[in-house]
C-alpha cells in the first residue's frame, strides 16, 4: 500500500543492465478512468520510458510488471522547477521592465528570453538533477 508521500506508477520492465532498468509506465490523465472516455475523446494516456538504478539483489526479469515509485516532495520539486519559477521570472521581468521599456513587444520579447535562459540553465545543468530525481522499483 502506498504511503501518502510516496507517488507510485505501475510498469512493465524493458531492459536490465548491471546500472539501469529500464522501466515503460502507462501515464494517463484523470480522464482516463472515466467511463464514457470513448464518447468523450479528451481521455489523455502516454507511454513513458524511464531509467530506474538497478537493484543488484533483485529478482526482476524482463516484461515483469513492478511498482515505480518517487517521493512526493520530488514531485513538487519538478512542478517548482518546471512550471512555478519560470513564470515568477516572467512576472518578474515584465513587471519590472514595464518602467524602463515603452513598448510592450520588446518588454514581452526580453520576458521570454530570460525564462528561455532560464530553461537552458536547467539544460546545463540537467546531469546534476537527473541524480536528484531518482525512481526505485518497488
Amino acid at each position: 500500500m502506498a504511503k501518502k508521500n510516496e507517488i507510485i506508477h505501475s510498469g512493465k520492465i524493458l531492459e536490465i543492465t548491471p546500472d539501469f532498468t529500464t522501466v515503460q509506465i502507462l501515464v494517463s490523465s484523470a480522464c482516463a478512468s472515466c467511463h464514457a472516455k470513448a464518447m468523450c475523446g479528451m481521455s489523455e494516456e502516454e507511454e513513458k520510458v524511464i531509467m530506474v538504478p538497478t537493484d543488484p539483489y533483485a529478482d526482476h526479469k524482463v516484461g515483469d510488471e513492478v511498482q515505480v515509485m518517487t517521493k512526493m516532495s520530488m514531485g513538487l520539486k519538478a512542478v517548482w522547477i518546471s512550471y512555478v519559477i519560470p513564470l515568477a521570472i516572467l512576472m518578474i521581468l515584465i513587471l519590472s521592465l514595464s518602467g524602463f521599456i515603452d513598448s510592450e513587444l520588446v518588454r514581452g520579447l526580453v520576458a521570454i528570453a530570460g525564462v528561455a535562459l532560464y530553461y537552458f540553465c536547467i539544460w546545463l545543468f540537467r546531469d546534476r538533477l537527473a541524480d536528484e530525481f531518482v525512481f526505485y522499483i518497488k
